[in-house]
């Protein structure tokens, strides 16, 4: 089937906009559709949905309504043009996700469709967790994306461990956690790099940034996005660093450590501590 431009608007304005979608994905994988888009394979599209959904992150983090709803719309094309390569290889469609994702929604909430009583939000996500593993029989923490970025991956598997009762208590127990382990790779570190273990280092200082996540996620903070918003600070003040010293007709490279923290801390003043 042929669609000319003025079909496809003519569509779009009698159809819902999901059907008009679906039939755009298999408008582009036919045989005489985009070339880019036919040559595509699911192996192919991983980066892309990734991509997309970090740029729905970065519309949220920016507070722009408008920024978010076309971002939003690039990754629901991605969710929807991976069903249709799926639907070409006869495994399913997007309308078999719509159902699936509908009916794990309606149990996993037994709260709000069944009787189930809970007081907290803590509450639900404890249920949540054991409603997922006795779904699926298998370990508490195989849900967790080989994919996620580490900090990320870190503070899931925290919660899933915590949701199952293994916790620490008090975020203070945390953070003694966490300068036990910066001790621990102080004392690798301190051995000089002849005697270091680079292995043992890493581990260390994996132990480390995990430790950090687990605390995080006892002050109720996003590590990424703590960490994102500290990237954010360094960066404009660095910024504000080389701007001072160019008006100084100076060159970062060519200044010294004394003239490196002036400039360092003017430039928290001008950025705010």
């Amino acid at each position: 089937m042929r669609f000319t431009s003025i079909g496809i608007i003519a569509s779009v304005m009698e159809r819902h906009p999901f059907d008009c979608l679906r039939t755009l994905c298999a408008r582009l994988r036919a045989p005489d559709g985009c070339p880019w888009d036919r040559e595509q394979t699911l192996e192919s599209l991983r980066a892309y949905i990734v991509e997309e959904a970090y740029e729905v992150v970065d519309a949220i983090t920016a507070g722009e309504p408008e920024a978010l709803a076309e971002e939003l719309g690039d990754l629901l094309f991605q969710v929807i043009f991976v069903a249709q390569l799926a639907e070409e290889q006869g495994w399913f469609d997007v309308l078999k996700v719509c159902e699936l994702i509908h009916a794990k929604m309606v149990a996993r909430h037994p709260h709000v469709f069944g009787d189930v009583r809970v007081g907290s939000a803590q509450e639900v996500v404890q249920n949540w967790e054991r409603l997922k593993k006795s779904e699926k029989k298998r370990g508490a923490l195989a849900g967790v994306p080989e994919s996620l970025p580490a900090l990320l991956k870190a503070l899931r598997i925290t919660e899933k461990a915590a949701a199952l009762g293994f916790d620490w208590e008090r975020p203070e127990d945390v953070l003694a956690k966490v300068r036990e382990e910066v001790e621990e790779l102080a004392l690798v570190v301190g051995r000089g790099k002849e005697e270091a273990d680079d292995a043992k280092v890493r581990e260390e200082l994996g132990d480390v940034l995990f430790s950090i996540a687990n605390v995080s996620r006892h002050l109720g903070v996003d590590p990424e996005a703590a960490l994102q918003a500290a990237n954010r600070k360094f960066a404009q003040r660095f910024a504000a660093m080389e701007a001072l010293a160019s008006a100084r007709g100076w060159s970062l490279d060519t200044c010294t450590m004394e003239q490196l923290e002036d400039l360092w801390q003017q430039a928290k003043r001008q950025t705010g501590d």
